[in-house]
């Protein structure tokens, strides 16, 4: 039985803990939150036992095995390195830090310590990426020369998951006061593992622009300055050889959550999709491409991340995508926050 900790009782705290709670070999052991109304009421909800201020009240009580770390992006790095210091295995949250400097020193740290590590990022979950990076690793289209691919959501534009003008669960996400990285940080790392996973190939130089709107007078609410990009545009090249486009935006009338991955060839084309919570993959290859011919094809269940974490630390054995591939996805945002800053160089007409 896996004794699990849960630091942090937000949002995406309850889905961590729906998923944990349904696993007959996991028991959620304790949670997290310097919030005691907040931690109180998560407890009650799922039925959790023990509850602590802080991770390192935590660790001195000691009866759990790994945790799930749900806090903002900019406590990731303070709240996982006492637990990987522990001993305890760790699933954390994307992005894995907010600088490259500390996604390394958690990965590093983590791989030194023998612990499993595991970023979540959701989106190894749709079976059509899983299928398609197969399918790119088995040669079925050849070397991969061009792709694109897209974050779309549009609750900055509907409310159907809430205001974001007065829910502070929407709000810390549009402040880089509040550690947020904006849609980059928040949807362009998935994307950006999305398109690069498939692929097959790390990233070797980046262009990106970012755009905040203004979406309050003085770009205000309350206490959050509303300064983090709602909109991103990048263009990658990637080590082998390829070149392609990956934008995303919270403005993106029309889509709720969808993601779409297109990539080319020398051999024949993939397109994933996931939107409207379904998967689906098509292919063009062979005889077909003389006609521009797309057909489906039929994907297989994927064994989600939660539980890839816990069968990682049953079987003493590495889970994946792990902390350093976290650390690598980090530079890539790094660079592209580099990029914009440097856009001072541009041609303007």
């Amino acid at each position: 039985m896996i004794r699990l900790l849960i630091v942090g009782t937000g949002a995406m705290a309850h889905s961590h803990a729906k998923a944990f709670g349904a696993m007959d070999d996991v028991i959620i052991a304790a949670s997290v939150d310097p919030n005691a109304d907040a931690r109180a009421a998560f407890n009650q909800e799922f039925n959790i036992p023990n509850g602590f201020a802080s991770v390192e009240d935590a660790i001195v009580w000691g009866d759990f095995d790994a945790a799930t770390n749900v806090t903002p992006d900019a406590i990731h790095f303070r709240t996982t390195m006492p637990l990987i210091a522990a001993g305890k295995h760790v699933l954390c949250e994307k992005p894995l830090a907010t600088n490259h400097a500390d996604a390394s020193e958690m990965a590093a740290t983590a791989q030194a310590a023998g612990v499993v590590n595991m970023v979540n990022l959701t989106y190894r979950n749709v079976p059509a990426l899983m299928q398609a990076a197969q399918m790119v690793r088995e040669g079925q289209i050849g070397d991969i020369r061009h792709f694109e691919a897209s974050y779309l959501q549009s609750w900055l534009a509907q409310d159907l998951w809430g205001d974001w003008q007065t829910e502070d669960a929407w709000l810390w996400r549009l402040s880089s006061a509040h550690g947020s990285m904006g849609v980059l940080g928040d949807v362009g790392v998935h994307i950006l593992d999305f398109a690069t996973f498939a692929a097959g190939s790390a990233v070797d130089r980046v262009s990106c622009r970012l755009k905040t709107f203004d979406k309050a007078e003085g770009g205000r609410i309350g206490e959050y300055s509303l300064d983090a990009n709602d909109s991103m545009a990048m263009h990658l090249s990637l080590k082998n050889g390829a070149i392609g486009v990956i934008h995303a935006s919270r403005f993106a009338s029309g889509h709720i959550n969808d993601l779409r991955l297109r990539l080319f060839g020398t051999e024949g084309g993939l397109e994933v999709r996931f939107e409207g919570a379904e998967s689906a993959l098509s292919v063009c290859k062979g005889g077909d491409l003389r006609l521009a011919k797309w057909e489906e094809v039929q994907t297989a269940p994927v064994v989600p991340n939660f539980r890839r974490f816990i069968l990682a630390i049953k079987e003493d054995q590495a889970a994946s995508p792990d902390f350093a591939r976290g650390a690598a996805l980090q530079q890539v945002l790094d660079m592209a926050v580099a990029s914009d800053a440097a856009s001072a160089c541009d041609q303007v007409i």
